[in-house]
């Protein structure tokens, strides 16, 4: 395979894949920058539609030099993908035929890459979780082995952070501190009816990451609210029922017959109890009970099941309203919201230093995944395919978290 292109330009490609996290404006508009701003090169911007269907259906758009400032302005501070995301799973060819994304007979790594070849294509930067770039890395295999010589540059991004063996993925910290403030107006709902029992869901499949970091935000919001602490006895005012009462993530089990005495207790004292619960948490129980109940359990094309097929808000919702004796009670979910953000302060921050060792890497024509390196002193450099995959627990023994637990079981607790 041969590249019809002037070797004198670098023939870039940016695609987004997988669900949305405040991360993916951002980065294209830093690597774009870092591009913008490398001394003597000369290069073409080209984006695809919709992740890797964009690639296997032909579907992309070349940005003119001149409108490039102007990309790195606005999509700075965008949420979301303007370039748009899918989740497609390029071996996975039943699914890619069923969607239309291919022909029967065709395969789709092969269509992408001829879709690469043909459209020049140097350097790919794939935006996305675990999923994303372990199919960039497929990608990448297939495309050596056919001896066409293409740099593929991943940057690690998920709401979950729970990739090994990226110790902060882009947008997880933004995601956490809007989930947080999702909350702080939410919680203003137990004034409103009597035993009201509140669950928070927040993202989180597999890591309680999201839940906990957003659970400890909020009691930071909380000690550094302008009204001060919110407790004034005299004024019917406590600071008990703004606290968390419990905080359910996938890495600890819940016994939720212990867990409904506690927080029976706390409702009794308060009048409302507030849950922050991942929606990871419980599933594979609430699966088990479904499948022995001759329920069907959908799942999606890389093989996880649909959680919003499986609620966990409502299942706990269910079972614990006569657990707590709630008169009332409000499932919220703070996913769609958090992960649609502009990138904040510490996540544009992150983006801009990997950014800027992805073009390094790019010119190097080193491919592999961009992050902090858990292995390496969490330095940030280039992690080669092989070591990506998901999955990654939230670190239960982190002295903050320790912490935020001890104050919250002590809730109700004899």
């Amino acid at each position: 395979m041969s590249k019809p292109q002037d070797p004198a330009v670098l023939n870039i490609a940016f695609m987004t894949s997988g669900g949305l996290a405040p991360c993916l404006a951002s980065s294209i508009s830093n690597l774009v920058k870092e591009y913008y701003f490398t001394q003597n090169l000369k290069f073409t911007v080209r984006l695809y539609k919709s992740g890797y269907k964009g690639i296997l259906m032909g579907e992309s758009v070349i940005v003119p030099n001149s409108d490039l400032p102007t990309l790195v302005k606005i999509f700075a501070g965008m949420g979301g993908s303007p370039i748009g995301s899918s989740r497609v799973k390029l071996t996975n060819v039943a699914d890619c035929v069923k969607r239309g994304y291919v022909q029967e007979g065709e395969d789709p790594l092969a269509v992408a890459a001829d879709r690469l070849r043909e459209d020049g294509v140097d350097v790919l930067h794939t935006i996305g979780g675990d999923d994303t770039n372990t199919q960039a890395a497929q990608l990448s295999f297939y495309l050596k082995a056919k001896n066409y010589d293409l740099t593929v540059i991943g940057m690690p991004k998920t709401v979950d952070n729970d990739v090994y063996p990226i110790n902060q993925t882009l947008g997880a910290m933004t995601a956490a501190t809007e989930s947080a403030q999702f909350f702080k107006n939410v919680v203003n709902e137990s004034s409103c009816s009597p035993r009201m029992l509140i669950i928070h869901e927040c993202m989180g499949r597999h890591s309680g990451y999201l839940t906990a970091e957003a659970a400890h935000q909020y009691t930071n919001f909380m000690k550094d609210s302008n009204t001060g602490t919110l407790h004034l006895p005299s004024a019917g005012l406590h600071s008990e029922s703004y606290d968390i009462h419990a905080v359910w993530i996938p890495e600890v089990d819940i016994d939720i017959k212990a867990e409904g005495e506690r927080l029976r207790r706390v409702m009794d004292q308060n009048d409302n109890v507030n849950i922050f619960l991942s929606e990871g948490a419980g599933v594979q129980d609430i699966v088990n009970e479904k499948i022995a109940a001759g329920e069907h359990i959908e799942k999606d094309a890389f093989g996880h099941v649909r959680l919003e097929s499986v609620n966990p808000g409502a299942y706990f919702a269910t079972r614990l309203k006569e657990l707590v004796g709630a008169e009332k009670v409000l499932v919220q979910k703070s996913g769609y919201f958090a992960r649609s953000a502009a990138a904040g302060h510490f996540d544009r921050a992150l983006i801009q230093k990997c950014a800027a060792v992805a073009v390094q890497a790019a010119m190097r024509g080193e491919s592999g995944v961009v992050g902090e390196d858990d292995d390496n002193d969490k330095r940030c450099g280039v992690i080669a395919f092989e070591r990506i995959k998901g999955g990654k627990p939230f670190d239960t023994t982190l002295p903050w978290y320790t912490e935020l637990m001890t104050k919250v079981e002590c809730h109700g607790a004899m």
